[in-house]
């Protein structure tokens, strides 16, 4: 049965107006898509506790008993209603503060009732508020046995559906299709991996018979899912590189070799060479490269960049850079043109605030190939940008561009041009193989010589003080530092009072002593912005204050120390990009988290996570076992088109990688999926993957 097209809305015990919160809040529309709205825990409920075993640690339990002085108590907003609950062993208090007339028409003192919630102590007596009733005569198997718990937004629970609904939900979903469920796997396969089929694995999941059929039930949709992505992303990667033929850059030449033996800055860290040597293989194969270069903060990725620039140039190729901000592109700007200045080499900037006339001598300069090398921000990406002949796209920082944005830069020469785009945020190797399985991904695993690691430390929010004094001893020595607020959205009022706040009581302290200190957020118009990273670069001002527009490529060397306020409410990746704008010059750097007394545990983990490694790698690879895949930065427009359903890239490593080499082996033999045995995986990634372009290619 094709459950896929099935609306929901049909369903007994859904309608029009369930259905539509369900489209709203989950986007299920079908039978398929509730199906896969899978629960996030299980309770046991095949035990039934006597009251005298109830404390107040425990977790969810049942009992069963009669309910007995159902009565209210309190009125208006207090208004509150008890019953005792009995059995041969004793009595527990029973609370709820809303659903009062259907409790008054429900109960009845003769029955007994299969009882459940989560017991606690108040007054020195055993209650549970807001307990599940079921008549024990009139329960089901299935509610004695696990129980399913559904994620549930506010929306749902005021629209009737709760947790208890869904599930409801599901069983009828069950009774309609009566065992009817298309495979989506071919049976040869299914067999050789040992796989749960669809229909029973669909049906454990939201009803487990038993923890063994669970277990088995989530492997096979974890295996599936899992499963078609890679197969999808790999058959995309073996069809790019049979396909699309790339420039050939044969030699290696005199503006490479002059630049590397007489003008490198400093010697090169053996990740370095190595990705120089992998980007020179590609571009020297006739085939296209699309190559992810990952490097933590301050590794040297620009450097690599601009050597892999100077390989085109040698070819009589010319090359370019984007970057998401004109900060950033300035940045990068700058520090090309000045280490190529005794090359002779041209160079020119490109972006929204570049004047008229210069735009159209840069224009001419690419048309007729004088203008070798172009750097820029979205700018380059008009129509009028065209080029004589660009062999080499780079692009910075790439999650912050469309993907149709970047197929603009591929298009502009009749041979794509060769691409590689850069990342400053370290992605575990699991993310990257869903999000980036069809790029070739080169990592920059080390730091230069001489960089000192930053000390990052966590203090008390109430220590202000001593943080100021501590700031007002590396301004003494010439230093400068960042204070970074949280800015959640630009539209949070409470937010941007906090910067405020933080302004006004860091120029109490520093303005009488000498120190000047500017501020920038998100509310300042771009020309604003500009001027005072302008101040802050220049040394002008000592103490930048910001909101996380900060947060990627701005590089000032003398800035020694990172002061992050409510760090608490930062995800660790973030944490982590904040803490890359200092430690990039000889000098000792630090970063200090300053929280709340109150914070989660989660918000500890992240915190305890950051001041024990400077590690990226380290530190994504927590962060996506604390927020998983969704919340990293990037994923929503990078890779996967349909979020997981089910497995989870934290903890379904082991999965990947087999379903990964599964998928190869596969793709190896049949790169089409023409082969009889494969008809199904080719029909189910047309159909799981129909709303994917082309663009992807270079994604």
């Amino acid at each position: 049965m094709e459950l896929a097209g099935l609306n929901i809305k049909f369903l007994p015990g859904v309608g029009e107006k369930k259905a539509a919160v369900l489209l709203e809040e989950l986007e299920i529309q079908s039978y398929e898509d509730m199906l896969y709205h899978v629960p996030y825990k299980y309770i046991d409920r095949s035990k039934i506790y006597p009251i005298a075993e109830l404390t107040g640690h425990l977790p969810y339990i049942q009992i069963k008993a009669k309910i007995r002085e159902l009565k209210s108590i309190g009125e208006g907003k207090a208004l509150r209603m008890t019953a005792i609950a009995y059995d041969e062993t004793g009595t527990l208090e029973l609370v709820w503060f809303k659903g009062f007339k259907y409790l008054t028409n429900q109960i009845d003192p003769n029955k007994e009732y299969l009882i459940f919630g989560q017991p606690s102590v108040f007054n020195r007596k055993i209650s549970i508020v807001h307990p599940e009733l079921d008549s024990f005569e009139k329960t089901s198997q299935l509610r004695v046995g696990f129980q399913a718990i559904y994620p549930t937004t506010e929306k749902m629970k005021k629209a009737f559906l709760n947790s208890k609904v869904i599930s409801k939900i599901q069983e009828n979903i069950f009774k309609t299709i009566k065992g009817k469920i298309s495979e989506t796997l071919p049976a040869w396969f299914i067999q050789q991996h040992k796989l749960m089929f669809l229909h029973d694995a669909l049906y454990n999941i939201h009803f487990p018979e038993s923890p063994d059929s669970l277990r088995k039930a989530l492997y096979r949709l974890k295996f599936e899912e899992l499963f078609y992505i890679q197969l999808n992303i790999l058959k995309l990667k073996y069809k790019r590189k049979s396909y699309f033929k790339g420039h050939n850059f044969k030699i290696v030449g005199e503006y490479f070799n002059t630049f590397y033996h007489n003008y490198l800055p400093f010697q090169l860290t053996n990740a370095q060479k190595r990705v120089i040597k992998e980007i020179r293989q590609d571009c020297g194969s006739t085939k296209q490269m699309n190559r992810l270069l990952q490097g933590d903060v301050g590794s040297g990725k620009t450097l690599v960049a601009m050597l892999c620039m100077l390989i085109a140039l040698d070819n009589c190729y010319q090359a370019c850079l984007m970057a998401p901000t004109e900060i950033l592109a300035t940045q990068h700007y700058e520090t090309i043109r000045e280490l190529l200045k005794e090359l002779g080499i041209t160079v020119a900037l490109l972006t929204g605030s570049t004047h008229k006339k210069e735009r159209e001598t840069i224009h001419q300069g690419l048309v007729n190939g004088s203008l070798q090398i172009l750097i820029g921000t979205h700018a380059l990406l008009e129509d009028v940008v065209t080029f004589h002949n660009i062999g080499l796209v780079i692009i910075d920082e790439q999650h912050r561009f469309g993907v149709a944005q970047r197929a603009k830069l591929w298009q502009k020469n009749t041979i794509p041009p060769h691409v590689l785009v850069m990342t400053a945020t370290p992605i575990p190797r699991t993310l990257a193989m869903t999000l980036y399985g069809d790029l070739d991904v080169s990592v920059i695993d080390e730091l230069p010589p001489g960089r000192k690691p930053i000390t990052t430390l966590h203090t008390f929010e109430k220590k202000r003080q001593e943080v100021f004094r501590f700031i007002e001893k590396e301004l003494e020595k010439g230093r400068q530092a960042y204070v970074v607020y949280p800015l959640i959205s630009e539209s949070e009022k409470l937010d941007f009072r906090d910067l405020e706040a933080g302004y006004e009581q860091l120029n109490n302290y520093f303005l009488p002593k000498g120190y000047k200190i500017g501020m920038v957020h998100g509310k300042l118009k771009p020309a604003e912005k500009e001027q005072e990273m302008n101040r802050f670069i220049s040394a002008e001002t000592k103490i930048l204050v910001s909101t996380t527009v900060i947060e990627v490529g701005v590089n000032v060397p003398n800035a020694s120390i990172m002061v992050i306020e409510s760090a608490e409410r930062f995800g660790l990746s973030q944490l982590h990009q904040l803490r890359g704008r200092v430690g990039r010059g000889a000098d000792q750097s630090y970063c200090i988290l300053m929280t709340s007394y109150k914070i989660s545990n989660d918000s500890r983990k992240r915190i305890e996570t950051m001041t024990s490694t400077n590690d990226g790698f380290e530190i994504a690879e927590a962060d996506l076992k604390l927020r998983g895949p969704g919340d990293l930065e990037g994923t929503q427009q990078s890779g996967l088109t349909c979020s997981l359903k089910v497995a989870n890239l934290g903890k379904d490593a082991l999965i990947l990688n087999e379903v990964s080499r599964i998928a190869s082996e596969i793709l190896t033999q049949d790169p089409n999926l023409e082969n009889e045995n494969n008809q199904l995986f080719a029909i189910q990634i047309k159909r799981l993957f129909k709303t994917r372009i082309t663009w992807h290619y270079i994604s």
